[in-house]
């Protein structure tokens, strides 16, 4: 099993690491040679904190490490793979143009996967010529910690597609789930979209503090974060993109962004990353 995973980001690396603690051969691919070096780095630092507390020996952590390939050519990540995941930020045109240089790089029998959690594998898939091989494996961050992969059938997705996905996921010890329909937001996005909106408009009318609110969600619903704590965690402009996306393709003012949310993304308050957002570090 030949794994390449295009986009060295936080959630690239990861998908990278995570299969190859699982013995899977890995090319992870990036344009950008130092953020190549920065996701390489990311990952010893993950993985030395498991050898610290006791749960990787040194020697299956230098494996481990040493099973993730780096380059920056895209054929030459995709030339002999058997599945190849894209993970590069959420811009249609760029997964687009990935997607299309991929299905002429890689092995026609290749599954072609995108991480996308907003854009369906429909608006990607039409630019190959394997469409049957094309499909969302939707992981969450950070993936060398949660359990869950949403893998999303297309309009044209064959069985065999979805079931070399699932095994992929449940080879690099991760517990799939699958989509027979393509909707915006998947399972988990639009079940929490629907719980964090209505925590801004509560935040909004002006019923309660979102620390109060925060307080509430991880006390009465035994939430490991308040929705306003995990929008700091995941970042707020990530929050923003995603509520407005569903916004623009449903056309629903109910899911339009909290202006108080907008602001924050508007003034560069992005939450842990930046330093500051509702909380801050």
């Amino acid at each position: 099993m030949k794994l390449a995973v295009i986009g060295a980001g936080s959630m690239g690396a990861q998908i990278a690491q995570q299969a190859a603690l699982h013995d899977v051969e890995v090319v992870l691919q990036d344009k950008d040679e130092a953020q190549l070096g920065k996701a390489r780095e990311s990952n010893r630092g993950h993985l030395a904190r498991r050898v610290e507390k006791g749960k990787l020996s040194q020697a299956n952590a230098e494996l481990a490490l040493e099973r993730v390939g780096t380059t920056m050519d895209l054929g030459q990540a995709v030339f002999e793979a058997d599945f190849v995941i894209e993970a590069v930020f959420e811009d249609i045109e760029a997964k687009r143009a990935i997607f299309e240089a991929v299905d002429g790089l890689a092995p026609p029998d290749a599954i072609l996967a995108s991480n996308s959690s907003t854009i369906g594998i429909s608006k990607l898939a039409d630019v190959t010529r394997r469409p049957e091989r094309c499909l969302n494996m939707h992981f969450f961050y950070p993936v060398l910690v949660m359990d869950l992969v949403e893998i999303v059938r297309g309009p044209k997705t064959s069985d065999d597609a979805v079931e070399r996905a699932v095994a992929l996921a449940r080879q690099i010890g991760r517990t799939p789930v699958v989509l027979n329909k393509e909707i915006d937001g998947f399972i988990v996005n639009r079940i929490l979209h629907a719980a964090t909106q209505e925590a801004y408009r509560l935040l909004d009318a002006g019923v309660a503090s979102f620390e109060d609110i925060d307080i509430a969600v991880e006390k009465g619903l035994n939430w490991p974060m308040g929705p306003f704590r995990l929008g700091d965690f995941s970042g707020l402009d990530v929050t923003y993109n995603a509520r407005l996306h569903m916004y623009r393709s449903t056309g629903d003012v109910r899911y339009k962004p909290s202006p108080q949310l907008e602001a924050k993304v508007t003034a560069g308050k992005l939450g842990r990353k930046t330093g500051e957002g509702w909380y801050t570090y």
